[in-house]
């Protein structure tokens, strides 16, 4: 991922505008790093999923309002690029296009698990969830740009140690852009209409370690979070 210093710089706002939230963490809160791939959806690669993958990473905080529901704040970041070469359709071949750059995205979702989770709860516990949420994404691709996204994510969760978590995620992001690749303008054939209704997607897909961070001053972590009653 070869990120411009535009990107660099608002990586690192984006970032510095979490920090107030580790400062004042509760026992409900959970912290995350993420790493994996990312990839663009639109003009230039209307359908594959998993095209041209680049690597991307972020972070999250969580604060975990019941064991099903949660709140989370991200920011992400990933390369993006494609080329009508990549594809054998005869108008794409011609065309000829093609762009790279990156994505960096602060998002706010809110997630479902479908049974009761808690990092800090039984080991090996696990669920499958589901996030959904509105973000804003810095794009420096064609051009530099800011605009909104709405995220949507698929994912599973399980714990592997003491306060430790694991999940995998897939995520799509519906951006209100069509600049990515610089073809918003280019009249095509209809055969080659993008179903994104001529707006630019992309997706992040990879892997998450999750942990809680106790503060002395919240209370204390001598109970699960799940199904679990106060001792007296």
């Amino acid at each position: 991922m070869n990120l411009t210093p535009l990107m660099k710089i608002s990586t690192g706002l984006l970032m510095l505008a979490f920090m107030p939230l580790a400062v004042f963490a509760q026992r409900k809160a959970d912290y995350g790093i993420f790493g994996g791939v990312s990839s663009y959806l639109g003009d230039i690669n209307p359908e594959k999923a998993f095209y041209s993958p680049s690597p991307a990473a972020g972070f999250f905080y969580r604060y975990n309002l019941h064991p099903r529901h949660s709140l989370r704040a991200a920011v992400f970041a990933g390369g993006l690029n494609a080329e009508d070469r990549d594809f054998d359709n005869a108008f794409q071949q011609n065309r000829d296009a093609s762009f790279s750059g990156s994505a960096a995205e602060m998002t706010v979702q809110f997630e479902f698990n479908f049974f009761p989770y808690a990092t800090e709860g039984k080991r090996w516990n696990s669920t499958p969830y589901f996030a959904g949420g509105v973000g804003m994404v810095l794009v420096d691709a064609e051009e530099a740009a800011l605009c909104p996204a709405i995220p949507i994510s698929l994912g599973f969760k399980i714990n592997v140690g003491k306060n430790i978590g694991l999940e995998a995620e897939y995520g799509v992001r519906k951006t209100f852009y069509d600049n990515f690749d610089g073809l918003n303008y280019l009249t095509v054939p209809e055969d080659y209409h993008v179903w994104t209704h001529n707006n630019d997607w992309y997706t992040f897909m990879g892997i998450c370690i999750t942990w809680k961070i106790f503060n002395k001053l919240a209370g204390c972590p001598a109970y699960y979070d799940v199904d679990a009653k106060r001792k007296r």
